[in-house]
C-alpha cells in the first residue's frame, strides 16, 4: 500500500536519486528539461509515493509551460523504483496527477512518452505541437482535463513563468 503526498524540501534529493536510477545518464539534457530549467515546478503537483515504511517508491513532477497564449501543465518526470514496478503505482500516480490538475483548473496536461503507454491514461499524440529539439514529434503527447482543451491548440512550447 502507498501514501501520496506533497513533495517536500526534505524529499528533493531523494527524489532526484530516484530519477538518477530510474533515467539513463544526461537525463538533464532531454529537451523536456529545457522547459524546466530555472523555474518552479507546481507543487500541489509535485507528489511522492511512499510505502507504511516510508521508503520512497515513486514520484512525479509537473511543470506549467505555454502554448502560444495558452497555458498546459508538463507531465513529468515519474519514475517509479525498480523493484516496485508492475505494481500499478505508476498509474496511480498519473490518475491522481490529472485529477488533481483538473481540481487546480488546469486545461491539458502534455509529456513526452510513449503512446502505446501513456495511451491508456487517455494521452494521445497532439499534433502542430513544438517542443525544443531534439524533440520526436511522434512522442509528443496531450490529454485534454477539460472538453476539446487541445483543440485548436498548436505552436512551440515555452516555460511558463
Amino acid at each position: 500500500m502507498y501514501e501520496l503526498h506533497r513533495e517536500t524540501m526534505d524529499d528533493h534529493w531523494e527524489v532526484e536519486a530516484l530519477f538518477d536510477l530510474c533515467f539513463a545518464p544526461g537525463r538533464e539534457a532531454l529537451s523536456s528539461y529545457k522547459l524546466r530549467a530555472n523555474v518552479d515546478p507546481v507543487s500541489k503537483l509535485c507528489l511522492v509515493a511512499r510505502d507504511n515504511s516510508g521508503v520512497l517508491a515513486g514520484a512525479v513532477r509537473h511543470w506549467p509551460v505555454r502554448i502560444e497564449a495558452s497555458r498546459a501543465i508538463l507531465l513529468g518526470p515519474i519514475a517509479v523504483h525498480p523493484t516496485r514496478q508492475g505494481e500499478g503505482l505508476g498509474a496511480y500516480m498519473i490518475a491522481e496527477s490529472q485529477r488533481r490538475a483538473l481540481d487546480l483548473g488546469w486545461e491539458r496536461m502534455l509529456l513526452v512518452g510513449d503512446s502505446s503507454y501513456y495511451g491508456r491514461f487517455g494521452f494521445s499524440r497532439v499534433d502542430g505541437i513544438e517542443l525544443p529539439p531534439p524533440t520526436n514529434p511522434e512522442r509528443v503527447l496531450g490529454f485534454d482535463l477539460a472538453v476539446d482543451a487541445w483543440k485548436g491548440i498548436c505552436g512551440r512550447v515555452a516555460v511558463d513563468t
